[in-house]
């Protein structure tokens, strides 16, 4: 077929792709030196660059926004995980009204928007003057990231309960081992081994969305990485603070996401 475009005087396939992406790089290299030599480049470091103003956010950005927000995470992402198992296991249950009430839960959570769970959960003191959860704002803010990513995780646990063969509870049942205990011992750590990579990525979703704890009425103390940097952006009417806080998302994100494709990489390679 090329020596016949040869002949032809014609461009084979390949070539013709060659040179088509060959137009579309040219053009984004284009764009890019439009764009650099259009940009105001001492105005862009004196509002998201300016070394002082970020100077003032340390070390408070790390001791304080930073920590916080690694605790609200991880604080959600353990009752997620412990809840999301739960429903796993209702939604799969024999027992109707268990099957029910994990239907409910996961459509009513994965629904709503995550702002509006964290608004409701913020005005429970004033709809139960009684109501009190342990840790103030740690106590909530694990509640709210903890039912939000409760749904989410249900349906992956699911997946994985349902992807661990048949066989393995038949055979623990033929031994004699009752069905919670073949479950607890055999067929749920199989589940979790095969939801890691997805359960990586609902780490990284819940990491950002710990940003939604600024609803719920921090102090200084309780702050998050957004609040944190708004908030100095605020104070010193300067954006960089946004800026350094937005980099020091990326410096657990980027990490676990790679992680995640690694681990996904790693479970579809072929197995020994």
């Amino acid at each position: 077929m090329n020596v016949s475009a040869a002949r032809r005087g014609g461009l084979s396939p390949r070539r013709r792709q060659q040179i088509s992406r060959g137009v579309q790089y040219a053009i984004l290299v284009i764009v890019a030196a439009v764009l650099a030599a259009l940009a105001d480049w001492p105005a862009i470091a004196q509002a998201f660059f300016n070394l002082d103003v970020a100077a003032e956010s340390f070390p408070d950005l790390f001791t304080v926004a930073l920590k916080n927000t690694v605790i609200y995470t991880l604080a959600g992402f353990v009752v997620g995980f412990a809840l999301g198992l739960v429903l796993a296991l209702m939604r799969l249950s024999s027992v109707a009204p268990y099957r029910w009430i994990a239907v409910v839960y996961i459509e009513v959570f994965r629904g709503l928007p995550a702002l509006l769970i964290f608004l409701m959960i913020g005005s429970l003191p004033l709809a139960f003057p009684d109501f009190y959860l342990p840790g103030g704002v740690y106590g909530m803010a694990t509640l709210g990231l903890g039912v939000i990513s409760a749904a989410y995780m249900a349906e992956t646990f699911r997946a994985g309960l349902q992807a661990v063969p048949r066989g393995q509870m038949e055979a623990a049942r033929s031994l004699g081992m009752p069905y919670m205990r073949a479950m607890v011992s055999i067929i749920i750590p199989q589940a979790i081994r095969i939801v890691i990579p997805p359960l990586t990525n609902e780490l990284v979703l819940l990491f950002k969305d710990s940003s939604l704890v600024l609803f719920l009425g921090v102090t200084a103390a309780q702050v998050e990485l957004a609040k944190f940097g708004n908030d100095q952006a605020s104070t010193y009417s300067n954006p960089t603070p946004i800026l350094a806080a937005g980099l020091t998302y990326l410096l657990l994100t980027i990490p676990l996401g790679y992680l995640a494709r690694r681990l996904e990489a790693r479970k579809g390679g072929p197995r020994t």
